[in-house]
């Protein structure tokens, strides 16, 4: 076995551990958002707006990332970005008021775009290292670091307050990080100035016809981002809101997505083998919104006569959707990172700053037209959403 492999397997093990704490510590609140909403004193109108602190963090973080990584390798970003997020986490677990949580919320989107732009650069490198696809196992660890924070916070509702929760999953998330990022490729093989000589860019254009092809690969991620979005930051508030879902099982629609993406993320390397990554995000985008759509149809008016019937239907719908959704997010990043001329760290931030400020910008806009007429009917947005981003799929060159 060469050095090269050997480096290769032990940053592969490293960015499983990286992705699965990243989920832990993103995710972390979303169990105890309605918790925290109401801490707040904010309308479903109002919170969106708060939503807007993780965008814009999001946003910068997203550039920043880009070309840092591209100057001194995703290594010696990720060791800082690892200590801003959770650090974001613990300011909205002490979050009192709604200017409090935009700015904690801006620290902690900041902290993510850095370390998610910075691992995704790692694993495309990983993957020409071993000549494997591992993209999506990789997101699969995150999902899986999602599930596991969702369904802790859930069982934690009756005895832990969400700032103990928080602060806990923070402190850990912070330790855990230290040995995770030990074995992640030295700036010197990471490729962060160019691959094999290749002659690349780092600074682009945001608009133009060079960059073009960003902006489709950027428009599917945004649509598959604002659909996790949403399935991540209101599944809890819209089955405790219209669904009448008791406290501890309203938790179960994003626990189920968590674990659908979980599902699909571990397969999704060899259904990008098989089917390719264009097939595989046009069906999973159609059907899975397709049968979300019709799931939320059905369980919601259901609810107001037979409550477990609903929750069952209900969750089916965003077990298809998190089918759907997971092996979206690996395929447009590893388009974008092979396209030619541009450095794959910049590609992949570029099509990051569309992305997660999607994924940021879902919740805000859902929110919206929750006030502007109910949340039941806002859940259309996201919905439409993953439609378009299974037709957005001809964005991506196998």
């Amino acid at each position: 076995m060469t050095t090269a492999v050997q480096r290769g397997i032990r940053a592969r093990n490293s960015l499983w551990a990286s992705f699965f704490i990243m989920g832990i510590t993103s995710m972390a609140w979303v169990a105890r958002i309605p918790e925290i909403k109401d801490a707040v004193g904010v309308s479903n109108g109002q919170f969106g707006f708060v939503f807007i602190g993780a965008t814009i963090g999001a946003v910068l973080g997203a550039q920043v990332a880009g070309r840092a990584v591209h100057t001194y390798g995703s290594r010696p970003i990720v060791n800082i970005s690892s200590i801003l997020m959770p650090v974001g986490l613990i300011a909205v677990a002490y979050s009192r008021s709604a200017l409090e949580l935009f700015l904690a919320l801006m620290l902690m989107g900041f902290g993510y775009a850095l370390t998610d732009m910075s691992v995704n650069t790692q694993a495309v490198v990983v993957e020409k290292i071993l000549d494997q696809k591992w993209m999506s196992s990789f997101h699969g660890m995150w999902s899986l670091g999602s599930f596991a924070t969702t369904v802790f916070g859930g069982v934690m509702i009756s005895y832990l307050s969400p700032r103990a929760n928080l602060t806990a999953v923070a402190v850990l998330s912070i330790i855990a990080f230290i040995p995770a990022n030990i074995y992640l490729l030295a700036p010197e093989f990471d490729e962060h100035a160019g691959a094999g000589g290749e002659i690349t860019e780092a600074k682009i254009p945001f608009f133009g016809k060079s960059v073009l092809p960003l902006w489709a690969i950027g428009l599917g991620l945004i649509a598959g981002m604002v659909a996790e979005g949403a399935a991540s930051d209101w599944g809890a508030i819209l089955l405790r809101e219209n669904m009448n879902i008791s406290k501890g099982v309203y938790a179960s629609a994003f626990a189920c997505f968590a674990l659908a993406m979980i599902t699909s993320r571990f397969l999704g390397d060899k259904a990008l083998e098989k089917f390719g990554a264009r097939n595989t995000v046009r069906y999973g985008g159609i059907l899975g919104g397709g049968g979300w759509a019709v799931s939320l149809a059905i369980a919601i008016p259901l609810s107001s006569v037979a409550t477990i019937p609903a929750l069952i239907i209900v969750n089916c719908g965003f077990i298809f959707a998190g089918l759907g959704i997971g092996p979206m997010f690996p395929a447009f990043i590893l388009a974008a990172s092979r396209l030619k001329g541009i450095a794959p760290a910049v590609a992949i931030a570029r099509v990051g700053v569309i992305g997660i400020a999607g994924f940021f910008i879902g919740p805000t806009v859902t929110g919206l037209l929750a006030q502007a007429t109910s949340l039941s009917w806002a859940m259309a947005y996201p919905v439409g959403m993953m439609i378009l981003a299974g037709y957005m799929s001809r964005a991506i060159r196998e």
